[in-house]
């Protein structure tokens, strides 16, 4: 079982203390989020590694240390984009780079991923911004990754709501100028040693060239493994969250609504002014429901 902590939530930015007593403990509870069921989801037994997602993952390296220590791998799909306020409220750039450095000097360039997405094309952000700004982080991250994944905005209804409201203009460009600006950030993530690949773009990817990102990937939790010096065969069968998603089968055990960043293109919040914060004690990320009065009715 590979374990995702979360494309839900930044666990490792918000919820670091909330994630090492669960890891402590052995197992965390997960609400469903499509029909209310709670299920126990294992940590450590059973487990065959991690794969966390966060934007700001410097205060993490506690939890890092403990899923190494406990010989499971991990990888990091770390995401700098720096993009302006209020888009997004990611902190200084740089010293998000030096974390990222940091992490990669730590557990290897094979234990991090760079994510440059979503790519929101707009009045303040047009394409030349993107490749300015691609080309300066690649720059800044050379050596200490050897992958970087894209993905265009995808304009769900509360992402287009949040926009009006701070008033940011942004377009879907059609399907020629999207695959004019991959090239050239595929060119420019080339020169700095890194596969580009994108994530849940079918069409791009048969039209572009461009492989289909794997983030939940066994292949690269075992080269992280080798390369600690702890080879371990990673078993899990593809298991696709959407079209051209190519991920394996993994267990998420974060939340949605638990991140307060409140960048405005995030799919995870319905409101950024409203999320649920989890005690350390807490078994589950989010709120757990109640049936009858009698507390949730757990699957294990």
């Amino acid at each position: 079982m590979i374990i995702s902590a979360s494309y839900r939530s930044d666990i490792p930015a918000y919820h670091a203390e909330w994630f090492l007593a669960r890891f402590r403990a052995g197992r965390a509870l997960v609400v469903n989020p499509y029909g209310g069921g709670v299920a126990a989801v294992p940590l450590r037994v059973g487990v065959d590694g991690y794969v966390f997602w966060s934007r700001d993952p410097a205060r993490f390296e506690a939890g890092f240390e403990a899923v190494r220590a406990a010989g499971l791998p991990f990888v990091l799909q770390h995401t700098l984009t720096d993009y302006p306020a209020p888009l997004e409220r990611g902190g200084d750039p740089a010293r998000r780079i030096a974390a990222f450095r940091a992490l990669a000097a730590r557990h290897g360039p094979e234990a991090l991923v760079w994510r440059y997405d979503p790519v929101l094309i707009g009045p303040r952000t047009p394409p030349e911004w993107h490749r300015d700004r691609f080309a300066a982080l690649a720059a800044a991250l050379e050596g200490a990754c050897d992958e970087v994944v894209v993905s265009f905005a995808t304009f769900y209804r509360k992402v287009e709501r949040r926009l009006a409201q701070l008033g940011e203009g942004w377009s879907d460009p059609p399907p020629a100028a999207k695959q004019a600006l991959l090239a050239e950030l595929a060119g420019l993530a080339a020169a700095r040693g890194m596969r580009l690949a994108l994530c849940c773009q079918p069409a791009l990817v048969a039209a572009s060239g461009l492989p289909a990102a794997s983030c939940i990937d066994p292949r690269r939790l075992e080269r992280v493994a080798a390369a600690w010096g702890r080879p371990r065969s990673v078993a899990a069968r593809p298991r696709p969250n959407r079209p051209g998603c190519g991920c394996a089968d993994s267990r998420d055990i974060g939340a949605y609504d638990t991140c307060p960043r409140g960048c405005a293109f995030c799919y995870a919040v319905n409101r950024s002014g409203a999320v649920f914060r989890a005690a350390p004690e807490s078994e589950c990320l989010g709120p757990l429901p109640v049936a009858d009065g009698e507390g949730p009715r757990l699957l294990l």
